[in-house]
């Protein structure tokens, strides 16, 4: 038969400490995310998403920090051709905001009854606005194939760069369209 041996009071004293100290540390594990939360927020590293918050998750798209909000440039567009066909933007002139990415759409159409295979070349004025505006894209970049009565909407992606010179307040991008010759075959019985 097993002799119990009676706790001594020491004993207990100790079972008493250790119970303590396994009851704080269940509750600084509990009152963690709490506290964690209000730590963050308080020093401005709340790294908690919102869908964790239950709140609606919404992408920030930054600010673009080289637009010129305090000037505007008039950009005029032009549009000329060199044959018989359609060439136009879809708008005549807009004020924008150097720095501002803007788009602009342009509209061709072969109105001849053959096809043709035509390019773009870009003129500026003044003169000095072409060193300050950025094409990202342009149709003039490239040759263009199309067919009788095909009609084609093309974008140009530009900025104007914030380093214009302050006394140009209006710019005129004009487009002269011209076939390239001899990259397409005449029209049967056209005599060419």
């Amino acid at each position: 038969m097993p002799v119990s041996v009676p706790f001594r009071r020491d004993q207990w004293v100790m079972f008493g400490k250790l119970l303590a100290i396994a009851t704080v540390m269940f509750g600084f594990g509990y009152a963690l995310v709490p506290m964690y939360r209000h730590i963050c927020t308080a020093l401005g590293i709340n790294v908690l998403s919102l869908a964790e918050r239950g709140g609606e998750v919404v992408q920030a798209v930054p600010a673009n920090t080289q637009v010129d909000l305090g000037r505007t440039v008039t950009v005029e567009f032009d549009a000329n051709v060199q044959g018989l066909w359609a060439f136009r933007p879809e708008v005549r002139s807009l004020d924008v905001h150097p720095g501002q990415l803007t788009t602009v759409m342009y509209e061709f159409t072969n109105t001849q009854p053959r096809t043709l295979a035509a390019q773009a070349i870009a003129n500026y004025a003044p003169q000095v606005a072409d060193r300050y505006f950025e094409k990202l894209q342009c149709f003039c970049f490239n040759e263009y194939t199309l067919k009788p009565g095909e009609t084609r909407r093309w974008p140009v992606v530009f900025y104007l760069d914030p380093r214009l010179p302050r006394e140009v307040n209006t710019i005129t991008l004009s487009y002269t369209f011209f076939e390239v010759g001899g990259k397409v075959r005449p029209a049967p019985g056209s005599g060419t």
